[in-house]
């Protein structure tokens, strides 16, 4: 089982949760796919993209089940990174838990990440 990883804020997650499925955020929505990371990539997706964000989730997916709508495509220094193209289910969601804001705006992933 390859579990991939989506960070985003809590507020984006309850609007899927309500609608059932998550379509993406901003940049995914201008980019046509969902990005998400893996275990290696999710803490420097973190500190690029989410310094300061006090109510950062981690959602955790089993990438198997996604099937053909998730490739592995090429991106920072040619790290192959996981994109749905598509959208998530909330009910293909493996786990959600809050990523503590450290005093220095990066977070803590400290037992968040399997």
């Amino acid at each position: 089982m390859t579990l991939i990883y989506k960070l985003l804020p809590a507020s984006l997650w309850r609007e899927a949760e309500a609608a059932g499925v998550f379509a993406g955020a901003g940049i995914d929505l201008s980019d046509g796919y969902i990005h998400f990371s893996t275990r290696a990539q999710v803490e420097e997706t973190a500190a690029r993209y989410f310094v300061g964000v006090a109510d950062l989730l981690l959602v955790t997916v089993e990438a198997e089940p996604l099937g053909a709508a998730l490739k592995w495509e090429a991106s920072r220094g040619g790290d192959l990174f996981p994109h749905l193209y598509g959208t998530l289910p909330v009910d293909r969601v493996a786990k959600v838990a809050a990523v503590p804001l450290r005093d220095d705006g990066g977070h803590d992933f400290a037992g968040l990440i399997e």
